[in-house]
């Protein structure tokens, strides 16, 4: 069903007559004669049903919307964060709720069940689990230990902090939405806790000024560029969701080579020390710092000669779009923490889970790591997010190979170990915990580590659970891993606590999070394509899928759309 935006009187369509004849007519004027209804909207746009060559109009005010029905197309933020408050429930209000469905559901008398022999348990699946420790924490001179998944930096400083002198302000929010006394409080306090972070921010910015519109993004930026050598980064203030946010990336990203960090008029009016720490988080990496570091000690075995961690992702265009690419994404560690990470992206067939273009992918990021560590890695762990079980044989036959053959190219006779491991968030199993004591928080979830490996996992392959972050809302998603292949011989133990460890090297926030770092880097780096594509005439690449119209552009146009700037890819501009 597709809008006409006329106004219903000015809408026409051929009508034919009895005698055979066909007339203009006007959707109101027709309404009126064959219905007599005089429509009371007759200023508002009308629907196309139905086939296009047909031209069946419907005024609005004669339809009705069938209620209870899916929505299928992209939500806009507002909605989502509406719709996951509304479903939210604590893990015990949840495990109630299930164990009240399965009783209601009756299946031990359903006829169908009886046929076949079939009997369900009303009681959950009891397993034993495993708590993992967490990794320690170095900073710069202090260690922190996590606790429930959590960590503070108060009193710490980044293992390696940049020196910020050379920077910018642009505010593209208006003078009455951020006044300049709003802006130098600002200043000033990301300064006080920059230095606290170790990452001091040094005097005044060397240019600040109000602009307008994404057409102002790249002269300003050009202007900054040529204007002030050594410019480190600029900061961008946005008044709220805007396509300002999407051409400054796609500038600072591909075209210009800038760092740029983009923050809320709302953060810069109220500022709070948690905002500002977040933001120096991020701004550290995309200069080139290192926020901490696992502490080298307490870290599995396989990190005795060099190693490399990959992380892969493929994210697809939102559903009822039928032409953007779908875009993938891999990343790659650049030195022994792992801390830093380098990124490789290429768009890619729409809907297309496989990634086609991964063994030069791979070649990149190999030699990368080369440059960055004068090793090459003896062994190569790859996480691979979003595969359904149904393409596991398909992707492990055509990425593992194309990983070799990057290895090969590269030099023959080169064969690192290799384990290939599928990552799941999209599955249906919740762990609750059988004792109350042992639930955490408000939520009332499984303690972050909790690790299961036994009585719901498969038989015969190697596969595990693991919930490596704390519920904060809701009950937690374990993320499932799956072991595709494994030529380096790693012990589930071993396997569980790398993966466990990796989950705390995420460089964004001081928690642990719900998949390995890596593989949420690729996540980062494909969703940031994404603003690459959308042409800066159009929106911010949210929202309505007919916006920001990157379907109709060549596919070597939008290779190069994507393709980030060779300064920007030196350092963590996803972050």
């Amino acid at each position: 069903m597709r809008h006409r935006n006329h106004a219903l009187y000015l809408t026409r369509f051929p009508l034919q007559l009895e005698n055979g004849q066909t007339v203009e007519c006007t959707v109101a004027k027709y309404f009126q004669d064959k219905y007599k209804i005089r429509l009371r909207y007759p200023h508002l746009p009308c629907l196309q049903v139905g086939q296009e060559h047909k031209h069946t109009y419907l005024p609005l005010e004669v339809c009705n919307i069938v209620a209870g029905q899916r929505c299928i197309k992209k939500l806009t933020d507002t909605q989502t964060s509406t719709m996951i408050k509304a479903t939210a429930r604590s893990a015990p209000d949840r495990e109630r709720e299930i164990n009240t469905l399965v009783r209601k559901a009756d299946f031990n008398n359903d006829p169908y069940a009886q046929e076949f022999g079939i009997q369900i348990n009303n009681q959950m699946t009891e397993i034993r689990g495993r708590v993992l420790p967490p990794p320690k924490i170095q900073y710069g001179g202090r260690q922190a230990i996590p606790n429930q998944g959590v960590w503070d930096m108060r009193g710490k400083q980044f293992h390696t902090g940049v020196e910020v002198r050379v920077w910018a302000i642009a505010c593209f929010a208006p003078q009455k939405m951020s006044r300049e006394d709003a802006l130098r409080n600002f200043t000033q306090q990301l300064q006080r806790i920059s230095l606290d972070a170790g990452m001091p921010i040094i005097g005044q910015p060397c240019f600040c000024k109000y602009a307008q519109g994404a057409d102002q993004v790249e002269p300003m930026f050009r202007y900054l560029k040529t204007t002030f050598q050594g410019l480190q980064l600029v900061m961008v203030v946005l008044p709220g969701k805007t396509p300002v946010y999407a051409e400054v990336k796609r500038v600072g990203d591909t075209v210009l080579g800038m760092a740029t960090q983009c923050v809320q008029a709302k953060n810069v009016n109220r500022t709070s020390p948690q905002t500002l720490s977040n933001l120096c988080l991020k701004i550290n990496v995309k200069l080139g710092g290192v926020n901490n570091i696992l502490v080298p000690s307490i870290r599995p075995k396989i990190f005795n000669e060099p190693v490399i961690f990959f992380g892969a992702d493929v994210t697809h265009p939102p559903a009822g779009d039928s032409k953007k690419p779908s875009i993938a994404a891999c990343v790659g560690s650049m030195d022994a923490h792992p801390s830093r990470y380098a990124a490789a992206v290429r768009v890619q067939q729409h809907r297309q889970e496989v990634i086609n273009d991964l063994s030069s992918m791979v070649k990149e990021l190999l030699m990368q790591f080369y440059k960055s560590t004068r090793f090459k890695p003896n062994r190569i762990v790859f996480y691979r997010d979003g595969v359904s079980e149904g393409q596991f044989l398909t992707v492990l036959n055509h990425e593992l190979r194309a990983v070799r053959q990057a290895c090969v190219e590269l030099e023959p006779g080169y064969q690192p170990g290799i384990t290939f491991i599928v990552v799941q968030k999209r599955h249906h199993t919740r762990l609750f915990c059988a004792d109350k004591k042992e639930q955490i928080g408000r939520s009332g979830n499984i303690p972050a580590g909790t690790t299961v490996d036994v009585g719901i996992c498969h038989p015969t392959e190697f596969d595990f659970y693991l919930c490596s972050h704390a519920g904060i809302q809701g009950t937690s998603r374990p993320s499932h891993y799956h072991v595709l292949w494994d030529d380096n011989g790693l012990s589930a133990d071993e396997l569980q606590q790398l993966t466990y460890q990796l989950c705390h090297t995420y460089v964004r926030c001081t928690r642990s999070v719900s998949i390995p770092a890596p593989a949420y880097y690729a996540h980062l780096v494909a969703f940031r394509a994404r603003y690459h594509l959308v042409e800066k005439e159009h929106d911010s690449g949210e929202g309505s899928h007919h916006s920001g119209n990157s379907d109709d552009r060549a596919p070597s146009a939008m290779a190069r759309a994507v393709l980030v700037h060779n300064d920007a890819n030196k350092v963590m501009y996803f972050a």
